[in-house]
């Protein structure tokens, strides 16, 4: 039950973030000009790209500082929380600086209408200002994550998606700002998570033991196994961003309606993943510490406990998709056409949910132990696979899309498979 207790505040959490989404949408989209909803999607959509590609912050200090709680070594604790938070404002600093260069790109790859991408050029402008805060309180929820502490996750997403409700609402309709209003907002808001988050980071920082060290903080050598972790992380999102990218565009070649069922469809996807997130996650922490500690029964005990609740989890969602599917598709449009289309693709909706398990599953465990490089390589041998099958399978349109979508998850799921088994599983029966 240890898994379920780390994870659910996870699943809450998660579930957090689609409400942000709408209430901006709601609260932008009922301005007398569409154009500010447009500019909106278009700066919000660059920066979930921006800030995801940054979300090694989170998954590797979570591991690195699990490990160091398995070793019951609380100075490590400690200056892995200094190492990330430094490496975050230097990162998120670095962004401001080169904040026009990179809008400009974003937008051009986004290739919104002109009116919209200045708009969204504006309000890009405005968000960058938080990203020091947003990638530091990536750090703060990982290394909380690590001590096994995931209600901090809840305590702070909520406050954060709170604080930005209310603003949206006093700036957008109480002020009469527009586009430039719903960023403002959210640049208070991560802010405000920040001096929270710091506030609880005080508190928990006087029930460890052990000192911060210069050296540790301030020597560039100090900082190499967390570098070499968040590298291997960083382009491994970067692949992932690809895939992503490449099944949107390939969608939008082949029309409005395609792409807006495929639009439709991947919301199942995220669905499914606000769950088996969660058990990835807290799998993360109970496995990092068991691996800390060299306890390989903890250990094995934790993969198959994380694995039952992803599995049952995976059960239940194919389960909900193959029998109201269609009612699903129907809360998410109300347009005949995207419906109809959207449920020629169902059934891929069935299948995912059980190949896609064994990733998050893995990933939650190879994060754990910070055996990152096989979750990079992971990612590229699956993208050796779905180019060619995405370009063999032109013909089948958007259903050789989903295919080789599928299949990519289904190579990536078995190179993780093959790597626990001989990394961890082989070592575990033959010491037993």
């Amino acid at each position: 039950m240890r898994i379920w207790a780390l994870a659910w505040p996870i699943i809450l959490s998660n579930i957090t973030v689609p409400l942000l989404g709408l209430v901006d949408t709601a609260v932008v989209g009922h301005l007398p000009d569409s154009r500010y909803l447009a500019g909106v999607t278009l700066g919000a959509t660059l920066f979930s790209f921006l800030y995801w590609g940054f979300g090694f912050l989170r998954m590797g200090t979570t591991g690195l500082v699990a490990q160091a709680m398995g070793r019951e070594n609380d100075t490590d604790v400690r200056n892995l929380l200094g190492q990330s938070l430094i490496m975050a404002l230097v990162v998120g600093s670095l962004l401001i600086v080169f904040a026009s260069p990179l809008i400009t790109l974003g937008l051009w790859l986004l290739d919104g209408s002109e009116v919209a991408t200045d708009l969204a050029r504006e309000y890009a402008h405005i968000r960058l200002w938080s990203a020091p805060a947003v990638l530091a309180n990536y750090a703060i929820l990982g290394w909380f994550l690590g001590q096994q502490n995931s209600r901090v996750t809840l305590m702070i997403l909520l406050l954060t998606n709170s604080v930005n409700i209310v603003l949206d609402l006093w700036f957008v309709v109480g002020l009469g700002m527009t586009s430039n209003g719903v960023a403002w907002a959210s640049v208070i808001a991560d802010y405000s998570a920040l001096a929270f988050g710091s506030y609880l980071v005080l508190r928990q920082l006087t029930r460890l033991d052990g000192h911060f060290l210069r050296e540790r903080l301030l020597a560039l050598a100090a900082y190499t196994a967390l570098f070499n972790v968040n590298a291997n992380l960083f382009v491994r999102t970067l692949g992932l961003l690809f895939v992503m990218a490449f099944f949107t565009a390939q969608g939008a070649r082949q029309g409005d309606t395609v792409l807006a069922a495929n639009a439709v469809l991947l919301q199942f996807i995220m669905l499914t993943s606000y769950a088996l997130d969660g058990f990835a996650h807290a799998a993360e922490s109970l496995i990092g510490r068991a691996y800390g500690r060299r306890d390989w029964q903890e250990f094995a005990a934790t993969v198959r406990a994380a694995a039952r609740f992803s599995f049952w989890t995976a059960g239940a969602a194919a389960l909900l998709f193959a029998l109201g599917g269609n009612a699903l598709i129907a809360l998410l449009t109300g347009l005949e056409e995207v419906r109809a289309t959207a449920a020629q693709y169902l059934p891929w909706m069935v299948v995912m949910p059980l190949i896609a398990v064994w990733s998050y599953l893995l990933d939650g465990v190879f994060i754990g132990t910070t055996a990152v490089r096989e979750m990079r390589n992971s990612i590229f041998i699956g993208l050796a696979a779905y180019l060619p099958i995405w370009w063999l399978t032109q013909g089948l349109g958007n259903h050789g899309l989903w295919l080789a979508f599928m299949l990519f998850t289904l190579v990536r799921s078995a190179v993780l498979i093959v790597y626990y088994y001989f990394h961890y599983h082989r070592p575990y029966r033959l010491n037993h």
